[in-house]
């Protein structure tokens, strides 16, 4: 459901070129940067304040664009993307929305079949989107998604009602950043003051609030995410389930239905890691990522 990775204040890295493209689909424009070259991995980021694409891989980009070409959305609602209206998210859950819109941006980038990452809101339309075609995808990565994911304890997690609480009450600010990201990590001292102050600045566009907004009144009027876990047996990918011991956002017990469900699947847990494997596992995430992905390509 979330992510807060630092935001990069330009390319990732100095030598690599992320070409920018907004995408129309008959929803609205999607907003899409991609480097590197090689079969298409398309990577799917989660659904904090002010997240996007880029935000939440930024620091993978280099490793991973050796051996792919990154395809990195902003889904609906955030970064460059359109905003669903009241009426859009009455008619339709986030993931429907967001499942219809990425496949008409694929078609439109002219690609057919891709490998697909996705984490936490987008680890739920990553598993959508390998259930409806499952075809199209040769290869998924899942860390901590939701939907297909059914807790043991307590709902919402403490994770989930730090993201609503995030515009909510006095609305967002510095204090409520670094509150936020104590939850999403096993270690927030490795997150100083200017990763917060950057993903404060990120959260503050005035479109993505109104949204967010309506995005957590439809959460709660639908109770939860789309259940997706009761067609987990629609996938056909080989599938990648990489978790934090120490989530407390999408928690680890709720692997093990994803695990006698999925057809072909392992499960890779970091010990002293929260929600953010991408970022708080960098190095051991990008080569289990690409080991994986390598071999089905």
């Amino acid at each position: 459901m979330t992510d807060l990775a630092p935001a990069p204040a330009s390319d990732p890295d100095p030598d690599l070129h992320l070409e920018q493209h907004r995408v129309p689909t008959t929803l609205g424009e999607i907003a899409v940067a991609e480097t590197g070259e090689g079969p298409v991995l398309v990577m799917l980021h989660g659904g904090g304040p002010g997240a996007s694409g880029v935000s939440n891989y930024h620091q993978n980009l280099a490793a991973l664009a050796r051996h792919f070409r990154v395809i990195l959305p902003d889904q609906p609602g955030f970064g460059g993307s359109y905003r669903p209206t009241e009426d859009d998210l009455e008619k339709r859950s986030i993931t429907e929305i967001t499942v219809d819109a990425l496949y008409q941006a694929l078609d439109a980038l002219g690609i057919d079949t891709f490998h697909l990452l996705g984490n936490s809101l987008g680890g739920a339309a990553a598993i959508a989107m390998a259930q409806q075609r499952p075809e199209r995808v040769t290869g998924l990565v899942l860390m901590a998604p939701g939907g297909g994911w059914v807790p043991f304890g307590p709902a919402p997690t403490e994770g989930q009602k730090a993201m609503f609480r995030y515009y909510n009450g006095s609305g967002p600010s510095e204090k409520k950043m670094a509150d936020f990201i104590r939850t999403m990590v096993f270690d927030h001292r490795q997150f100083g003051r200017d990763v917060v102050r950057a993903r404060y600045e990120a959260s503050l566009d005035e479109s993505h609030i109104a949204f967010y907004h309506l995005y957590n009144a439809a959460f709660a009027r639908r109770g939860g995410m789309d259940p997706l876990w009761r067609d987990l047996e629609k996938i056909k990918a080989p599938t990648l389930l990489l978790w934090g011991r120490d989530d407390r956002t999408i928690t680890l017990d709720g692997a093990q239905l994803m695990l006698k469900q999925i057809r072909d699947v392992r499960l890779h847990v970091f010990g002293r890691c929260g929600h953010w494997v991408q970022l708080e596992r960098q190095h051991e995430f990008e080569a289990l990522v690409t080991g994986f992905l390598r071999e089905r390509s």
